[in-house]
């Protein structure tokens, strides 16, 4: 079974920030007890992937690279929400960090994720590191979609943007 431990991260400044980044446009197809099914076009490439239920910060994951117009074609049976964002991959002493800038419905959120092969594995926390929210259902994709972060109520912790 494929299994992804992740951690997640707000961002604080921009020292983060290393090249264009590439874009990213995703829905979800299902969303139902904890496991989620979501279509992906990463630039030029589509994905297909399904996650389980979260269990502290792993999880089950399989992911399957589809025909971009298999992807564009699926995007379509979609939520109308869809998640935009700018992923940048940043190394920090030899471990690679993906940033989350998000756009349009999620504008003014910066995360920062880090996937790791076991539960236990250290990190070398970057100075542009902010508070975890691994535990935090909010910072989720597939929550962010439903609850964009332009509509929370709550005080909004501090992030960076350009």
């Amino acid at each position: 079974m494929g299994v992804e431990i992740e951690r997640k991260f707000l961002v604080a400044g921009t020292g983060w920030k290393q090249g264009a980044g590439r874009s990213l446009s995703q829905g979800y197809l299902s969303q139902t007890d904890g496991v989620t099914v979501r279509v992906r076009i990463d630039e030029t490439r589509g994905f297909l992937t399904i996650k389980g239920p979260t269990l502290g910060i792993r999880r089950a994951e399989f992911e399957y690279e589809i025909p971009v117009a298999d992807a564009q074609d699926l995007l379509q049976l979609c939520r109308p929400q869809r998640i935009e964002k700018r992923r940048y991959e940043v190394m920090h002493e030899g471990q690679r960090w993906e940033i989350d800038e998000f756009l349009g419905e999620n504008l003014g959120l910066v995360v920062a994720e880090i996937e790791l092969p076991a539960e236990d594995t250290p990190i070398s926390r970057p100075e542009w590191l902010g508070p975890e929210v691994s535990d935090d259902p909010r910072y989720r994709n597939s929550n962010l979609v439903t609850c964009p972060y332009k509509n929370w109520v709550t005080t909004k912790p501090t992030t960076s943007h350009p």
